[in-house]
């Protein structure tokens, strides 16, 4: 089930909003195509990130894949857990396995993402090809 609170990118990343924080991570279909996770590299808490560009990567047994940020701010707080447990991705992506929290610069860029209904509608056609 997609989280309907949430927002999503293109990229399958998506980003919960609490007043001027969000909480970002993968959803769920990018956690099932990536296959087991064994290695997540972020950046540290004070980094500031930009809406569309890279922030880090994943690993899995089958491949490496960039991270992108949903939206630009300021990385308050990094899931420490995922360095020595990554497989929580896999398990729980959308509690446990978040991977950032940042503080937002301009949460009008939330309006560029997808709701639950587009991502889901837009995962069904990439999976169509």
């Amino acid at each position: 089930m997609t989280p309907k609170e949430n927002r999503y990118a293109k990229s399958h990343e998506y980003i919960r909003v609490e007043g001027d924080v969000g909480t970002i991570g993968i959803t769920n279909h990018a956690q099932e195509e990536l296959g087991d996770v064994v290695f997540v590299e972020l950046p540290e808490a004070g980094t500031k990130i930009a809406a569309g560009a890279e922030f880090g990567s994943i690993e899995s047994v089958k491949a490496v894949s960039e991270l992108f940020a949903p939206v630009s701010g300021e990385v308050l707080e990094v899931n420490a857990k995922l360095i020595g447990q990554p497989e929580v991705v896999n398990s729980d992506s959308y509690g446990e396995g978040w991977m950032l929290k940042v503080r937002l610069d301009a949460p009008g860029q939330l309006d560029d993402l997808m709701t639950a209904e587009q991502y889901d509608e837009y995962v069904t056609k990439e999976s169509e090809g």
